[in-house]
């Protein structure tokens, strides 16, 4: 398992607010409430593993 800590910006409230990301099970989808204004953010988590590189898309509930 590959755990590390990314930065990502509110779609809701446009705080910045760090989350970890597990990239052992690959590409996922899950939900995660902003810690600020407490609504849901939806992140896409894309990765690459012959490059080694992790892409996020954060989108809001109504996106």
């Amino acid at each position: 398992m590959f755990v590390s800590t990314r930065t990502i910006r509110c779609p809701y409230c446009d705080e910045i607010i760090d989350t970890c990301v597990d990239t052992s099970a690959g590409d996922q989808r899950y939900v995660e409430d902003c810690y600020v204004c407490c609504r849901p953010i939806h992140i896409c988590m894309t990765t690459d593993d012959a490059l080694q590189l992790v892409a996020l898309a954060v989108m809001r509930e109504d996106d």
